[in-house]
This record gives structure tokens, sequence and C-alpha cells, in this order.
């Protein structure tokens, strides 16, 4: 576990360095305001669709960008998009497969081949979440977040004759592309409230994911890096 968060330290890291020259020409001042922080977010995410045969939970990458903006006092307003991130489920059962339509495939006898089916689907998330900052640097944040699934597909991945063989089966026309649903969850600053977020949250969709199929919501469990961008309060306006 250590070793994947020093990976997404170390990717968001780069990312945030080569972003920080174009966001602060971008934004200037603002983001050097004590009431203003812009940032990078990224991840690990766990989800899941309910109302399927398949439990399993679906491990992703996730990576985007937020703004944590001072509502008053220790109140904030956290938005933001994850612009990479991914929605599904692991697994899917013989029986998800037919409630899905989606091809299982066999060989040449009609053997069926040996792999594991997944459902995935891109999608844009957007939180809006109202924070509240504790003195001791721990937060508490709750409320909607939104989703836009941009592509979905069941994915066939087997070793055959020793040799990874993927297999996309397109799948956007029997999926819901607006999710929404509420999160709730808790973190930590660094530095005294001034560095690097780590934090933990969990989403349940409200939303039914697949056509005329009520039951099945997506859910996920996010476990979140954020690097402020110029964050904190300007210097000069100190002096004046």
């Amino acid at each position: 576990m250590k070793k994947i968060f020093l990976i997404i330290a170390l990717l968001i890291a780069g990312t945030a360095a080569q972003s920080q020259v174009l966001i602060t020409l971008l934004l200037g001042d603002k983001l050097n305001s004590d009431g203003l922080e812009f940032g990078l977010e990224g991840g690990l995410n766990w989800a899941n669709v309910s109302g399927l045969e398949t439990n399993d939970f679906a491990r992703k990458f996730n990576l985007g960008f937020y703004f944590d903006i001072r509502i008053k006092n220790q109140w904030f307003f956290y938005t933001g998009v994850l612009v990479k991130s991914n929605l599904g489920v692991d697994k899917l059962t013989d029986n998800d497969l037919i409630t899905l339509g989606a091809t299982k495939y066999t060989d040449l006898d009609g053997v069926p081949l040996v792999g594991d089916y997944s459902h995935k689907m891109n999608t844009f998330l957007v939180p809006a979440l109202i924070k509240y900052k504790f003195k001791n640097h721990m937060y508490a944040e709750f409320g909607p977040q939104f989703g836009l699934a941009y592509k979905s597909w069941i994915e066939f991945e087997s070793d055959i004759e020793e040799r990874d063989a993927i297999i996309k089966e397109y799948n956007k026309d029997i999926i819901n592309r607006i999710d929404a649903g509420l999160m709730v969850g808790t973190g930590f600053t660094m530095l005294k409230g001034t560095g690097w977020t780590w934090g933990v949250k969990y989403y349940y969709g409200f939303v039914n994911v697949y056509k005329g199929m009520s039951g099945t919501k997506n859910s996920s469990i996010f476990l979140k890096l954020n690097i402020p961008i110029g964050a904190g309060e300007n210097p000069k306006k100190k002096k004046e």
C-alpha cells in the first residue's frame, strides 16, 4: 500500500510541476489567496455496481483538478473535475453477461475461454461538497456528486497461449450516461494545514446504471491525494 501511495504522489507531483506555470498565468494572484485553493487531485478508487450477481470491486487510478473555496471562517465549498476516472465492476458472472447482453467468448470448438469479464465506464466526476476544516487540520465533507459517462464497455481479459488478450465490447447504449448521488469524506492536511491533503471518501449513486434495470447503482470508495498549486496567502499583500 505504501508503494501505491508513493506512485500516486510522484505521478501527481510530476503533473503539478508541468501545470503550475500555465495555471499561475491564467489565475495569477487569485491562487495566492487564503480564500481559494486550486490544485490536482488523484488517487485510487474501488468501484462497484449493485444489483448484479458479482460483487467484486474494480480498482482504478483517477486524476483531475479541484477548487477549495472559502465560504466563511472554516466552511468551504469543494468542487472540480476528475477527468480521468472510471466506474464499473469486476468479474462479471455468466448470469451478469446474459443480463447485460454481453458476448461470452469461446474457442472454435465452442469451449468457453478462461478469463475475467468486467464492466468499465469512463466517467467525468464533479463533486459539489460542503467542507468543514477543523483546527487540528482534519476536515469533513458532504454533498452531491455528478457524473457523465462518455465511454462504456464490457472487457474480457485472458491469457491465451501465454499471451495476454483483451477484448472490448462497447455498450454505451445500455447505460444511463448521467449519474448523481451523495458523497461523504474526511482527511488531513499536512504542514499545519498548508501542504498536501490525504483523504478518503465514499460515493453512492441514486441513478440506475442500466436502462430499465432498477437497483443497479454506482458506488465507489476513493483514496485521494490533493496537491495545491500556488495556494496560500500572498506575502506581498501581507506587507501592504
